[in-house]
């Protein structure tokens, strides 16, 4: 979690299935990218993630939907990422202005703050080992 965001509980929508190849073991199949443990799992890094697409310069909500739902395992709906958005403005991670648009009324895009910037720093810098210490615990006899 983002310091200083409530969690949302707006998790909805649906979610498109993986494509072959992305997110199976062959031995268990394929991973749902919409059950309840994806679910979870998204919920605690999708602030992060967002934040990583703003690092790379401005961008509007739908954008953020659509690049996101490149990834199955992120991919959310306009109810999630919305009051996402809004808490990280709030929080002061992000900031917006708005654009003129040639293909309809203004769009709201969102920038990253310096200090989201810091809090992207921060995750990124543990991320590894947060990682490695959830690899170890899951591993079957890796641990007393």
């Amino acid at each position: 979690m983002v310091p200083g965001i409530a969690s949302s509980d707006g998790e909805g929508g649906p979610r498109r299935p993986d494509p072959p190849g992305d997110g199976s073991d062959a031995a268990d199949g394929p991973v749902a990218a919409d059950g309840p443990v994806a679910t979870q799992l998204r919920k605690g890094f999708l602030e992060y993630c967002v934040l990583a697409l703003l690092r790379d310069g401005p961008r509007y909500g739908v954008e953020l939907l659509q690049e996101l739902g490149r990834h199955p395992m992120l991919a959310t709906s306009q109810g999630t990422i919305y009051p996402l958005l809004s808490r990280l403005r709030r929080a002061g991670l992000a900031d917006t202005f708005l654009r003129d648009s040639a293909s309809g009324p203004s769009r709201r895009y969102y920038t990253l703050t310096a200090e989201g910037r810091s809090a992207l720093e921060e995750f990124t810098a543990l991320w590894p080992a947060f990682r490695a210490t959830i690899d170890h615990v899951l591993t079957p006899g890796e641990h007393p």
